[in-house]
């Protein structure tokens, strides 16, 4: 995978009963996307009037205060590009320079950063969003679609009531209806069910926020909603129902912002809202590596420490006293810890049906942190990156890929249109089994996902030596009942971090990686053919060059094969 522009996206193999459906699912679409532009859509936003800011729930997401100042300015700098709009400046009446680019905007990304600078950004950032309000707050089928509404109904809930607080009068109240407005549109988006937890946690909190009727109408609303969204969005084991590492962080922030809304206008906070934040709280231990970001899996980036940190900013429990979790069975995913090399595992079938949307086709992918160095990882594909839809594929993880079709590949064209690019095919069945003693962790894990294009099952098999700090791995590829006598070509591949360095040594088969810190590791084989090709490393929807180790080869599929790898320190640490 060395650009994901140039690699054809593998053509879903979308079962019958989806083709039946998509003609009507489309119609329905388009007919939604007609009625939420008309007038009478627009008036059913209407509601009572709110009478201002009760409340002002606690946003944890960070904030940088450079990047605020530097707004201050007039110059805006979201998704990897920047705009300058000059002090005073007014980015709405402006093109932006990527699609990416109008939708953080929309979001209002930039708001937390420009209250970070403190009492010099309250007024440019009321500013901005009256502005905002002029040009589109009516309607504006971009601006106010669910991608872009949900996090702004978050960020105006959070600082709505300082914002009021410099405004004039008719500004607050300008403000505050405007926010309602968006929230009202937010909780007829709620019915989507991979979104639906996320929705109504910012409606209920938005709803806190205002004051009079209007704020009771919606936290009601939402509240009496949230509980069954939570029950499907959580799994028992705290991993989102999407199996996105990231996405389970992003709903803990709107589940914190909520339970402080619900503080401070002194309601008790609902038990499953409770349940929830504890066990996602519990699973990004898990899931934080010891570079202190997040396993990267499933539609979701590392996100940075400092994001992480502060999801886990109100954790108050002492780590040394709480058991380590080392694998979530309902979520799918193993994690494998020595002394320095830490590894995580995706040991489970991609999500199914609306809870696919950003669902990868990377069966038993895996993550490696030596040290402190991230070395493994995956192209880290998310939905900020929707141009880019092959890298969903097998080749953008770090594991596996069969010939030339697909374990798992997203909707195209009409299909896409009328359900989403919803992943489809690959894998319905994988097995993980561990066992753990003094010396190791064992993790064997099979999948059937390449079964019915090659009819080959591919084994992983994980041993990771607490005395050596060494990971052990085996690929095993093994024959179906209707394997037949073909090649399959096979690669194997490792994507490494933007920061690790690959050298290829003389023997043409060992790779030394070096991560930030210069510690060197060899990663050895004794596959038919090593390669160190470009790749590609998604950060916050923005690609970044790296390269990825390749270990290829072909074998008969009636015969099956392995391939066996090993990852060692290239010096022994002294003593």
């Amino acid at each position: 995978m060395a650009d994901p522009e140039r690699v054809n996206l593998v053509r879903a193999r979308a079962g019958p009963l989806l083709w039946l459906g998509a003609a009507p699912a489309a119609l329905a679409r388009q007919a939604a996307g007609e009625w939420v532009g008309s007038p009478l859509h627009r008036l059913s936003l209407g509601g009572p009037r709110p009478r201002g800011f009760l409340a002002a729930p606690r946003q944890a997401r960070p904030a940088d205060a450079e990047t605020g100042q530097a707004l201050l300015n007039g110059t805006f700098t979201l998704a990897g590009q920047t705009l300058e709009v000059g002090p005073q400046g007014d980015p709405w009446s402006r093109a932006s320079p990527s699609r990416a680019f109008a939708l953080a905007l929309h979001r209002f990304d930039w708001l937390r950063d420009l209250m970070a600078v403190g009492e010099a950004g309250d007024a440019p950032a009321l500013r901005l969003a009256l502005e905002w309000r002029r040009v589109f707050g009516r309607w504006n089928p971009f601006a106010w679609s669910g991608e872009a509404l949900e996090p702004r109904v978050a960020a105006l809930a959070g600082a709505g009531r300082r914002l009021g607080a410099v405004a004039s009068d008719a500004e607050a109240a300008l403000l505050a209806e405007s926010l309602a407005r968006q929230a009202r549109r937010l909780l007829q988006l709620a019915r989507e069910p991979s979104r639906a937890a996320e929705r109504l946690a910012i409606v209920a909190a938005a709803g806190a926020a205002l004051s009079g009727p209007a704020g009771e109408r919606l936290m009601s609303a939402a509240l009496a909603r949230l509980p069954a969204a939570l029950a499907k969005a959580v799994l028992a084991d705290g991993v989102h129902a999407s199996r996105s590492p990231q996405a389970g962080m992003e709903l803990l922030f709107d589940l914190l912002a909520l339970d402080d809304a619900l503080v401070q206008r002194g309601r008790p906070a609902p038990e499953n809202l409770s349940r929830a934040i504890d066990r996602l709280t519990a699973t990004l231990r898990f899931f934080t590596l010891p570079d202190n970001r997040l396993a990267a899996f499933q539609g979701g980036g590392a996100a940075s420490a400092r994001r992480v940190s502060a999801a886990r900013a109100h954790d108050d429990e002492d780590a040394l006293t709480i058991q380590p979790v080392r694998e979530a069975p309902h979520g799918g995913y193993q994690r494998l810890d020595g002394r320095s090399l830490h590894v995580m595992a995706d040991a489970g079938r991609p999500a199914r049906g609306a809870w696919s949307l950003a669902a990868c086709g990377q069966p038993l992918a895996i993550e490696v942190v030596c040290g402190r160095d991230r070395l493994i990882t995956g192209v880290q594909w998310g939905p900020d990156a929707a141009d880019f839809q092959a890298a969903r594929l097998a080749a953008g993880g770090s594991t596996a890929e069969l010939g030339e079709g697909a374990a798992g590949a997203p909707l195209t064209g009409l299909l896409a249109f009328a359900y989403g690019p919803r992943l489809v095919g690959g894998a319905r069945e994988v097995e993980a089994r561990r066992r753990e003693s003094e010396t190791g962790v064992w993790v064997e894990m099979a999948h059937d996902g390449w079964l019915e294009s090659t009819g080959l099952t591919h084994e992983r098999r994980l041993f990771l030596d607490k005395e050596t700090d060494e990971l052990r791995g085996e690929d095993r590829f093994v024959p179906g009942d209707e394997a037949l006598a073909e090649q399959v070509a096979v690669a194997i591949r490792f994507h490494l971090a933007p920061e690790v360095r690959a050298s290829l040594a003389r023997d043409q088969r060992s790779v030394l990686l070096k991560g930030a810190s210069k510690v060197g590791w060899w990663l050895r084989n004794d596959a038919a053919e090593v390669a160190v090709e470009p790749s590609v490393v998604f950060e916050d929807g923005v690609p970044r060059r790296s390269t990825q180790v390749v270990l290829r080869g072909r074998l008969r599929a009636d015969r099956g094969g392995r391939v066996r790898w090993k990852l060692a320190a290239a010096e022994k640490p002294a003593g």
